[in-house]
């Protein structure tokens, strides 16, 4: 039960917003009562922190399976964001956004843990570019991860229309994308930003 509550409330929070869904809703969108969120969760704080959790899982696992298809560097940066849109398509507001305004310190376990994951995946796309010929060799790999790291994650901090979010994003991956590429890599990057999907 507990962890079919934290699925119905990641959901939840992720459509319609962290701060605008009380325990009642989650409640009455489950068909149980409020007593029994309250049996495993003490309060909505808690039920946000452990969704936060299964999001970060989700998004990862996802990410994971993303990579293990072998496409280039380049098509994996756009398949990655694809699937962000589509997880988050159907908020208006930036669920990012609202976390950090409402839920300051929730926001800031979150970005800790999303540190490490991330800036994994960024180290290994760009290593991964370079040895297939779509990123220049001489790229200083920690320095273009740590800016690409804070210009996708400053805008999903302070943004708070999710679409407006996404365009800035897709914006932020073809101003890096065209930092590091090659002649080749460009060529593979306007491809991509023909698909009009992303």
């Amino acid at each position: 039960m507990k962890e079919k509550i934290i699925n119905k409330a990641s959901e939840m929070f992720l459509k319609l917003g962290f701060k605008s869904i009380t325990m009642d809703d989650i409640a009455g969108e489950m068909c149980i009562s409020k007593k029994t969120i309250y049996k495993y969760f003490c309060n909505k704080e808690i039920l946000i922190e452990e969704s936060t959790v299964a999001i970060h899982t989700e998004i990862h696992t996802i990410i994971d399976s993303i990579v293990s298809k072998g496409y280039n560097a380049i098509q994996e940066n756009f398949e990655i964001k694809k699937m962000f849109k589509e997880m988050f398509q159907s908020s208006d507001d930036s669920p990012s956004f609202q976390l950090k305004k409402h839920y300051p310190e929730i926001y800031d376990k979150v970005m800790k843990r999303e540190t490490t994951e991330f800036n994994s995946v960024f180290k290994n796309n760009i290593a991964k570019g370079i040895s297939q010929g779509l990123y220049r060799e001489n790229i200083n790999i920690d320095n273009y991860t740590k800016l690409y790291y804070n210009l996708i994650f400053s805008i999903k901090g302070s943004t708070s229309s999710e679409k407006e979010g996404q365009l800035l994003e897709l914006e932020i991956l073809e101003y890096h994308t065209r930092a590091m590429a090659t002649a080749a890599g460009i060529i593979e990057l306007e491809k991509h930003l023909l698909n009009p999907t992303i």
